[in-house]
């Protein structure tokens, strides 16, 4: 009865305030004390139907941790009841106490940064800025303005992923992750999920968790977390039509609570159609996503997501420096063409790629403070990539012809060359038993397992009668070759992983202090395997067999990975971390089979030691955020691009990474959301680097890490008033280096985007009618992105190195120094979507 009278002392001061607003009369309205007296008996009846755990139920704490929770509905507890005070109508509908929170609460700059309190940093995108931008946008797209990336993104409509340089490491020194799981690699990252199905991507660039299987993190981590199912049957769809002929249509069905099983799903179907930006060529792709969960009273969650993505498109043709400024002076394309004859041909330059993702995340609750968490994940692709085969004598990058420029060089095709992937397969699984050591400490250790393969070939098939390229498994066009003894190389190529790892999280003064400390061992054996198989009709896995003559290597490793992180939260707005760990990178199954077997030829796995130091704030209007870095990186692995979407890894020394990150953004004001991100990096190179083919030493030592780029910039607005809502962003990436020892470089730029859409009211079964356009290179630029690989010096690449950099396909265009995306001209895209 306490907490009524405490409700009805409310009232008695809201009436004295009515007085004090309206005098005496204010205690003379009509009703008003008769009001007064029912209320009172209301509250008092309430509190003995409810009783005080009710009202715990609602009571909350002004800086609660502002999650989203499941509306909660409890009933009273059976017990007998007080007779109803006069004027008071008993009900028999129980009492129903709804405790939520918005999911935009941690939210600022419209979704641009969100608030963290984890002791290391943390920067991530959240789903109010997800759904403003395009349908097609894919994880690249939506981190490109967050303060230690530099995305290159090829293709405006999404079918291609990109790359990432962050604080002078780039995509390939990163762990990708989706729901925890590794994921593709980011030139191919959109094949994992649509870009609906995503609610949020969180970056961590100095850290990764110790749980967490994270082959390659000295970069850090991009984490994408799927959606949950809804807990109510209806579904989504959208439509959109933009610039170069895209076209993209998507429907997701949510299956509601099945029952009373706690079990939910979804189903999503994307297909998607579009024209290069540049020349000729057509890509398709198509795509599903499946969710589902089961959650249990006492806490215990069980969710997978499973993924299908089927892709045809054109490879591009990557200018080098010659290319691209003949390109941006006089506009002539340097991408595929319509010719048949030409080795050119978008038809006999493509990529074909089938692709399955899984993951199956397990929370338990067990009794006696023990939980246990299983991480299980899969993936298998398969396909090719395509490219004339006709070895064509190598066309130095002075050359020229009839058709003119080495670029445009055209000739009669009848072979393709193909690089053919069989298999690319990993699987997965982490296992973890966690304990709360007392109410402070929380104790786990696990164990982490991986296997990922790759099996790949090289064959030769006649190119078909209209220029096209045929499958490499149709025996109708394979190639038969002259010398039957030389047949058809291929590797078998890939590493198995064990790690076991301990780590403990203790809180402190009510949570305000936070500690982190965790260790892993990492174990790997790796291999690298060349097999052959007779020219006439081979069929991989019937007459495939290890041949010494094409060689075999492998090496079995150690890491030690420390962690140690610390974060006080010193009053209710401000924060400070400090972050310290231990991460490594060996070469991925891709790496190793691009390596010609033999003794000498296995790298060393990559190792980085990283500290951070990081300073938070933040009040009802701003949030702000700054990170302090240092990086030192031994054996640095880097990639070369070789042409015909494939790279090479090589050897880049070691280097030294320092810096800083800062974030600044507020919550919404009159509508308006700025957001602002700024990064200084100070990259160097910490030794010369020698090209092991042709024993070139070359002076890097001292000079500006290649891809590290000194400063970025971003600034983002958001507007929303009603219906209305309004995204405008602007990056800005300095000047780069795009050779290990400084030989060549590429000036800064600035690329923008523009979001512009409408919320319309529900209308029949359209819960959530939404039309929305968003726009790219506003100003047309033509600019240099990024280099697509690392080279060891500037100038014609010819002879320099066993894997020169090419131009466009991969039989005979040196490249003039590097190659590099360019940012795709101006694009429009509109979309239409609602909820049912």
């Amino acid at each position: 009865m306490k907490m009524g009278r405490d409700i009805y002392n409310v009232m008695i001061r809201q009436v004295r305030n009515a007085a004090g607003q309206g005098g005496l009369a204010g205690l003379r309205r009509p009703g008003l004390k008769t009001h007064l007296r029912a209320v009172s008996c209301l509250v008092g009846t309430m509190c003995l139907a409810t009783g005080s755990e009710a009202w715990a139920q609602v009571a909350t704490t002004p800086h609660a941790t502002p999650h989203r929770h499941t509306p909660v509905r409890q009933a009273a507890a059976p017990r007998q009841q007080a007779a109803a005070p006069a004027g008071v109508t008993d009900t028999a509908a129980p009492e129903q106490i709804r405790v939520a929170s918005s999911r935009q609460e941690r939210d600022g700059g419209g979704g641009m940064m969100r608030q963290e309190t984890a002791p290391h940093a943390v920067q991530t995108v959240g789903k109010q800025f997800i759904e403003m931008r395009s349908p097609t946008s894919t994880a690249l797209d939506l981190v490109k303005n967050l303060p230690s990336m530099n995305v290159n993104s090829p293709d405006p409509s999404g079918m291609e992923g990109g790359q990432i340089q962050t604080r002078g490491l780039t995509d390939l020194d990163m762990g990708l992750m989706l729901d925890g799981a590794p994921a593709e690699a980011a030139k191919y990252l959109n094949e994992d999920i649509d870009s609906e199905n995503i609610e949020s991507i969180e970056v961590t660039p100095g850290s990764s968790a110790t749980d967490l299987p994270a082959m390659s993190a000295a970069g850090g981590v991009m984490n994408q977390r799927s959606r949950t199912a809804s807990h109510k049957f209806g579904g989504m769809m959208d439509f959109s039509y933009g610039t170069n002929n895209m076209s993209r249509e998507f429907i997701r069905l949510d299956s509601g609570e099945i029952g009373h099983t706690g079990v939910r799903s979804y189903f999503s179907f994307s297909n998607t159609h579009s024209r290069s930006w540049m020349g000729s060529g057509i890509n398709q792709r198509k795509h599903i996503d499946f969710g589902l969960q089961k959650d249990w009273n006492n806490g215990s969650t069980a969710k997978l997501f499973v993924s299908w993505n089927s892709e045809d498109f054109t490879i591009d043709a990557y200018p080098d420096g010659t290319a691209f400024e003949n390109y941006k002076r006089t506009g002539e394309g340097y991408g595929r063409n319509s010719d048949p004859t030409s080795d050119n041909y978008w038809k006999n330059n493509n990529d074909h790629w089938n692709q399955i993702f899984l993951t199956a995340p397990v929370h338990v609750v067990l009794p006696a403070k023990f939980t246990f968490d299983l991480q299980s994940y899969f993936s298998f692709g398969q396909g090719w990539d395509a490219s004339p085969g006709n070895g064509t004598p190598y066309v130095p990058a002075s050359g020229t012809n009839a058709n003119g420029p080495y670029w445009n060089v055209k000739q009669s095709q009848n072979l393709t060359s193909f690089f053919l992937e069989n298999e690319a397969r990993q699987v997965g699984v982490v296992a973890k038993l966690g304990y709360d050591v007392d109410r402070h400490n929380h104790l786990s250790f696990g164990y982490w397992y991986e296997n990922n393969q790759t099996i790949q070939s090289y064959p030769t098939s006649f190119t078909m009668a209209n220029g096209s390229t045929p499958s490499p498994n149709n025996p109708a066009y394979q190639n038969t070759y002259s010398n039957e003894n030389f047949g058809v190389t291929g590797v078998n190529a890939g590493y198995e992983l064990h790690a076991l790892f301990i780590q403990d999280t203790a809180k402190y003064f009510n949570d305000k202090l936070q500690i982190h400390a965790g260790f892993k061992f990492v174990m790997s054996d790796a291999w690298d395997k060349g097999w052959n198989a007779p020219a006439r009709n081979w069929a991989y896995g019937k007459n495939a067999t290890p041949g010494q003559s094409v060689g075999r290597m492998g090496a079995n490793t150690t890491e030690p990975l420390p962690q140690l992180s610390i974060g006080y939260t010193f009053n209710n707005h401000h924060q400070i971390y400090v972050n310290a760990e231990g991460d490594y990178r060996e070469p991925s199954a891709n790496d190793l089979g691009w390596l010609s077997p033999g003794p000498k030829n296995m790298l060393k796995n990559q190792y980085s030691i990283k500290e951070e130091l990081g300073y938070r704030y933040h009040d009802k209007y701003v949030m702000f955020d700054l990170s302090l870095f240092n990086y030192n990186v031994t054996n640095r692995i880097l990639s070369t691009y070789i042409g015909a979407n494939q790279f090479m890894p090589i050897e880049g020394g070691n280097q030294t990474m320092r810096g800083f990150d800062a974030m600044i953004a507020s919550r919404p004001i009159h509508g308006f959301s700025p957001y602002a991100s700024f990064e200084y990096l100070h990259a160097t190179q910490d030794s010369n680097v020698t090209d092991p083919t042709s024993g070139i030493t070359y002076a890097a030592k001292g000079q500006q890490a290649i891809m590290a780029p000194r400063i970025m910039a971003n600034f983002g607005l958001t507007y929303k008033y009603r219906g209305f809502f309004a995204n405008a962003a602007v990056h800005y990436t300095g000047p780069q280096s795009v050779a290990i020892d400084n030989s060549e470089r590429i000036p800064g730029y600035v690329t923008d985007t523009l979001s512009l859409g409408y919320h319309f009211k529900p209308f029949m079964y359209a819960k959530s009618p939404t039309f929305k356009l968003n726009f790219s290179n506003l100003t047309g630029s033509i600019v240099r992105t990024g280099a697509m690989g690392a080279i060891y010096h500037g100038g014609q690449q010819n002879g320099s190195s066993a894997y020169p950099v090419f131009y466009g396909a991969n039989n005979g265009r040196y490249a003039d120094g590097n190659s590099f995306m360019v940012e795709p001209r101006f694009t429009m895209t509109g979309s239409v979507s609602t909820s049912f």
